[in-house]
């Protein structure tokens, strides 16, 4: 496991709060790998507004970086791999319970979720909003004898099965086993696509069976959902892409060619909400929803972002917003230049940068580069102008 960018707080887990890949000579072999115990390696990673976690191979979980509000789950708010001697074998693994192992993690702004083997959710850190799913606000994880099996699972309903997690900021949601959606958490801009502004998760009696599936149309089975800080998308079983939730001033994170949220009010969800316009006959294969903007691979391995694109995260080589206008999606919204020779397989989206991993393992990134999260070296914005993507930028040197 390797890690760049922003450090502030030890969320690269080396040790120090000397930030990653914004100088020459910091990556590549000079990169070290981060130091994860004893013969143990990662399987699975999530990465918050300030902190990191990982799956390790043996199923347990480790967490460092930031720690205000208990995300890390160590019963206490001590930040962890900002100083020597933190990491390795000296880093505890998170007490999750009795029970099964997790499989994967979804990382909030300043909270996480586990997806354990037998389809339970946990979730630990900041809970203003209900986030945690516990029906109430109260945090966890900050403090002693709140982790492990005094950590309840979220009620999903009966028989329920979480099969993915996504996490915003404070809205969490969850694909169950029947192929429906349930998000909860804060909703002020009708990110739970519950069709009003009300949080779900902060009061008893709001989760469980209480908490209907969000309405997404008829046979629209979901195949997969992204969150990002104030909107929330899926992929549906068609291959539609359906976003809701903010779509702020000059971005259109949402795909629909206006700045009006959805999910806020009434009658908005469901068959009213229109599929985002990928182009003729086009389907998504993969999502990632960024900061304020949004990216599809499609099912011919061509990839298209849309929403702000104040830094390039667009990677379309200018600074022109997407999706908040008529007329801009669809077959006049162009295509991410990839370059030549290689087909995309996975995708991911920060704050106001995006990455994408291809099947060779080569990975390339653009948009925001204040702290070196590019990893190229420099502190230099990618995607902004022309020739500043496809063959022009270079893949990671890991």
């Amino acid at each position: 496991m390797k890690c760049w960018g922003l450090n502030e707080v030890g969320q690269l887990g080396y040790g120090d709060t000397e930030d990653r890949g914004d100088e020459p000579g910091e990556m590549g072999e000079a990169l070290p790998a981060v130091d994860l115990g004893t013969g143990r390696r990662a399987q699975a990673l999530a990465l918050g507004h300030d902190h990191t976690c990982a799956v390790l191979h043996d199923g347990s979980v480790k967490c460092w970086g930031g720690n205000d509000h208990g995300q890390l789950g160590y019963g206490d708010t001590e930040v962890r791999g900002d100083e020597p001697g933190e990491m390795g074998d000296a880093l505890a693994a998170v007490d999750l319970g009795s029970g099964t192992a997790p499989t994967s993690l979804a990382a909030g702004s300043l909270y996480t979720c586990a997806l354990l083997a037998d389809g339970a959710v946990k979730c630990w850190g900041m809970n203003l909003s209900g986030e945690l799913g516990l029906v109430d606000t109260e945090h966890r994880g900050d403090e002693p004898g709140e982790m492990g099996d005094a950590l309840p699972t979220v009620d999903l309903g009966t028989g329920r099965r979480a099969e993915m997690l996504a996490t915003g900021m404070g809205q969490t949601c969850a694909v169950l086993d029947d192929a429906t959606l349930k998000c909860w958490g804060r909703n002020e801009y009708g990110q739970l696509g519950l069709g009003d502004t009300e949080a779900r998760g902060d009061e008893p009696g709001e989760l469980g069976d209480a908490l209907p599936t969000v309405n997404l149309g008829s046979n629209s089975t979901v195949r997969a959902v992204s969150a990002g800080v104030l909107h929330t998308c899926a992929v549906l079983e068609s291959g539609a892409v359906k976003c809701w939730g903010t779509n702020s001033l000059l971005t259109g994170q949402l795909g629909l060619g206006d700045l009006d949220r959805r999910g806020d009010e009434p009658g908005e969800m469901g068959d009213a909400l229109p599929p985002v316009e990928l182009g003729t006959g086009r389907g998504a294969s993969a999502l990632a929803a960024g900061g304020e903007h949004t990216c599809v691979l499609l099912d011919d391995d061509a990839m298209k972002c849309w929403g702000h694109n104040a830094a390039g995260q667009l990677g379309v080589g200018d600074i022109e917003a997407r999706g908040d206008e008529r007329g801009e999606m669809g077959e006049a919204l162009p295509f991410v230049n990839l370059g030549t020779g290689r087909r995309p397989t996975a995708i991911g989206a920060g704050g106001a940068h995006t990455c994408v991993l291809f099947d060779d393992a080569a990975v390339k990134c653009w948009g925001s580069n204040w702290h070196g999260q590019l990893g190229l070296g420099d502190n230099e914005n990618r995607g902004k102008e022309p020739g500043e993507i496809g063959d022009a930028l270079l893949p990671l040197e890991l």
